[in-house]
């Protein structure tokens, strides 16, 4: 007898629709499983077959053939236990109500249990986009798919609940979740009132949040740089829902998804500078799979050390940093994943650390100190927007008990800032400074004479790539908006200037 379900395969954030069909015929026994399927769906027959013995059915005599539709997808993932455990049943003549409409997604424990599976956000959200309306989850999954609120999500535990269920003989109502109640006030850890001695560093960061502008901090050991950039979350604007779910899909699909939590926190990642290409940009073996580019979506990334990283690595963030998306492509697929992130860098001036030091002496050679800032190339420097040096903390600066703005003063400014952003690109695709392309910025920024004229003796003094100067202009645009001002004014372009100063310091000579 031949049964058909619907279910769906992950391509990168993207879900293909998969048809799983089932047919026993007279035969010598077998069970086979065809249609590209990956290492994790070949091992299903075994879990299928246990599991459906343990919930009190009778495994089928014959030969039993599941062809996994359309043939020519690889199809990964253990969400394909449960839709060819249900068309199994179907083929059968154990489930007799029709449930085409549905899909089905889950992993099969060996006592009939349904266990939740990673990326069931992304691809509800897929399947919805194809016009599929009812799912049939895990119950582990429930809280995560239940947030996309025009669609009906039916969880169950169990093959048996499952079943009565299909066959209407205890019928379920679809699952309802309050989005409120997954709304929490967030605690940071950290207070820019408890940041002393760094008021340039606070300010640097501030503009970093306001604009979306990416940032690079340069000083020696112990001046602050790490614990400076553990501030930045606490002055970001909160994530839209839009941005939560967007955010969430990613993380439900890489399984660092807590079961029942939206991610609702800006997230910060900080991956250690011995990470490799692939776990900081992606990839991998079969389908390409999200790095920490893409775990950084909507938030911070913090590269520490910035380049003790492997020079390909620091490399690969070109395009991700002037596309905000990641394009992978491999053998066996082509994904693209979003990597709209904040680059937060921090790196010593020297291998020693202590190149331009006032209270230390440097040991470094000329030629080591070249070859250690030659580790960043122009071209990753062009998309750096602010570039600050750092000074050791003095004595006095922690014994200074005059009150700095703390975070939430900070915040509120950077919030006023970006809603004057959201206004003026309403019409584009775009929220902030940090996202203008060249014709935008024609489009809505004009600059005086006077600060035409100051960004022309910066643009030669300087040798700024055209990069570098639109870098300019957009920094001088959010320091405006910071102050609510309609224009460009010539203390805000020589505020931005004085963020790609250090170029010529650092890198003139390399």
């Amino acid at each position: 007898m031949y049964s058909k379900t619907n279910t769906t395969s992950l391509i990168g954030l993207d879900g293909k629709l998969v048809e799983v069909e089932s047919d026993i015929t007279s035969g010598l026994p077998s069970f086979s499983i065809v249609g590209l399927p990956d290492s994790s769906i070949k091992e299903s027959k075994d879990r299928v077959r246990v599991a459906l013995i343990n919930s009190g059915y009778k495994f089928p005599p014959g030969r039993i053939t599941i062809n996994l539709s359309p043939a020519d997808l690889k199809k990964e993932g253990t969400q394909l236990d449960l839709p060819i455990l249900v068309s199994l049943l179907a083929s059968m003549g154990v489930i007799k109500y029709d449930y085409k409409d549905y899909i089905f997604l889950g992993e099969l424990s060996l006592d009939g249990r349904i266990l939740p599976v990673r990326g069931a956000l992304a691809m509800v959200i897929s399947m919805r986009e194809l016009g599929f309306d009812k799912f049939i989850i895990a119950d582990g999954n429930k809280d995560e798919c239940a947030i996309i609120k025009d669609v009906d999500i039916y969880p169950f535990y169990t093959v048996n609940d499952l079943v009565a269920h299909i066959n209407k003989e205890k019928e379920e109502k679809p699952y309802r979740i309050d989005l409120s109640k997954l709304t929490r006030n967030i605690d940071f850890d950290y207070d820019f009132e408890d940041l002393k001695g760094q008021e340039n560093l606070k300010r640097a960061l501030q503009i970093a949040a306001a604009g979306g502008h990416n940032l690079l901090m340069i000083g020696p050991p112990g001046s602050g740089k790490t614990f400076s950039a553990k501030h930045l979350p606490s002055i970001l604007p909160d994530l839209s829902f839009d941005e939560k779910v967007e955010v969430t899909k990613i993380y439900s699909i890489m399984g660092e998804l807590e079961s029942g939590k939206l991610i609702d926190q800006r997230p910060f990642r900080a991956p250690h500078h011995t990470s490799s290409q692939v776990a900081l940009i992606g990839g991998g073996a079969g389908v390409p799979r999200a790095g920490e580019i893409s775990l950084a979506h909507k938030g911070v990334l913090f590269l520490d050390e910035f380049p003790e990283y492997k020079k390909n690595v620091i490399e690969a963030l070109r395009e991700p940093l002037e596309n905000k998306e990641i394009n992978i492509a491999r053998a066996q697929a082509s994904v693209k994943y979003p990597a709209d992130f904040i680059l937060l860098a921090a790196m010593n001036p020297c291998p020693c650390g202590n190149y331009g030091n006032p209270l230390k002496e440097c040991t470094c050679s000329i030629n080591e100190i070249r070859r250690y800032l030659g580790k960043i190339s122009s071209p990753i420097l062009d998309r750096i927007d602010i570039h600050i040096e750092i000074k050791p903390v003095k004595y006095e600066d922690l014994k200074d008990t005059s009150k700095s703005k703390s975070s939430k003063d900070l915040k509120k400014e950077v919030l006023m800032a970006r809603d004057i952003q959201r206004e003026r690109y309403k019409k584009e695709k775009i929220t902030t400074n940090g996202e203008l392309t060249t014709k935008l910025m024609k489009k809505y920024i004009s600059l005086s004479e006077s600060v035409e004229k100051i960004g022309k003796m910066a643009f030669d003094k300087y040798k700024f790539s055209v990069r570098s100067y639109n870098k300019i202009i957009k920094m001088a645009r959010t320091i405006a908006d910071l102050e609510a001002s309609k224009d460009i004014e010539d203390r805000h372009i020589l505020e931005a200037i004085r963020y790609r100063s250090l170029d010529g310091k650092y890198w003139a000579n390399i």
